[in-house]
């Protein structure tokens, strides 16, 4: 199975990665997409990423809008070089904290929206409160090669996002009995080969994880319990659900069963 986003480079890490990773490919989850959320962390994600053999993400999540300048498109153009690097994000409007200005958002949402249509890379997308304006940005610019992050909306925002032509990310969201039992119902509304999965470590950890992990940090090797809960609302086996979901992975991120990249063999050719 394909965790197609999780935090490798947050401090909760820090002290036992090696760890981590190693409990995810026991437990089936490899390869990882590192997700990064500013220019450094981006760095730090390609830097993980070509540790452990995983992929990484560059972007400035919308939280660190107001923190971009004229050097951050360069820097993320040349970060997106590296053959490992293989989706621009985490991009997007958070309009619930708004730790960034609106307009702040909007501006260095759509100028990451260009700089992947311009390379030709799919887009890692978070929306937060911020439905229809996310989708009416994405619908101006034609974006379609690109997943939106961690759904947690409702079924207006799926289908929009859908209509559009957009994977969906689905996280230990959907195994929270409080907050996520929508999502048990609307997952069965996403087509087969548009579903993705992702932990979003090392937030969101599944609430009915048994035990539950040491300061609830979540990790890549719960991602089957995700799979899990998920095949059950669908009503299919987790086999089935697994195996679509690692395809559908390895065709929006144009990654080669193998392990490289479509754009790594080009590299190495080269």
């Amino acid at each position: 199975m394909i965790d197609v986003g999780a935090n490798l480079t947050h401090a909760a890490f820090r002290a036992d990665l090696d760890k981590v990773v190693a409990r995810a490919r026991d437990a089936g989850v490899s390869p990882i997409v590192v997700t990064g959320t500013t220019v450094a962390e981006s760095r730090a994600a390609q830097e993980v990423a070509d540790k452990h053999g995983f992929y990484a993400t560059a972007g400035v999540h919308p939280h660190h809008a107001r923190d971009c300048d004229a050097q951050t498109i360069p820097a993320l153009r040349a970060l997106a070089k590296h053959p490992r690097v293989v989706a621009i994000g985490e991009c997007g409007l958070d309009f619930n904290r708004n730790y960034s200005p609106r307009p702040d958002q909007e501006k260095w949402f759509v100028a990451q929206l260009e700089l992947g249509l311009e390379l030709g890379l799919p887009l890692f997308l978070h929306s937060r409160d911020a439905h229809p304006r996310f989708a009416e940005i994405l619908r101006h610019h034609r974006v379609k090669d690109a997943v939106a992050h961690c759904f947690t909306g409702e079924k207006d925002e799926l289908h929009a996002y859908l209509d559009l032509g957009l994977y969906v990310g689905i996280t230990g969201w959907i195994c929270d009995e409080r907050r996520g039992t929508h999502l048990l119902q609307l997952v069965r509304d996403i087509p087969a080969d548009r579903l993705l999965l992702e932990t979003d470590s090392p937030y969101l950890t599944p609430r009915d994880l048994r035990p539950q992990p040491k300061a609830r940090r979540n990790e890549p090797a719960f991602l089957p319990h995700i799979a899990r809960t998920v095949a059950r609302a669908l009503g299919r086996p987790v086999e089935e659900v697994a195996a679509e979901t690692t395809r559908n992975a390895q065709t929006l991120f144009r990654l080669r069963e193998s392990g490289a990249s479509i754009s790594e063999k080009r590299t190495a050719r080269a």
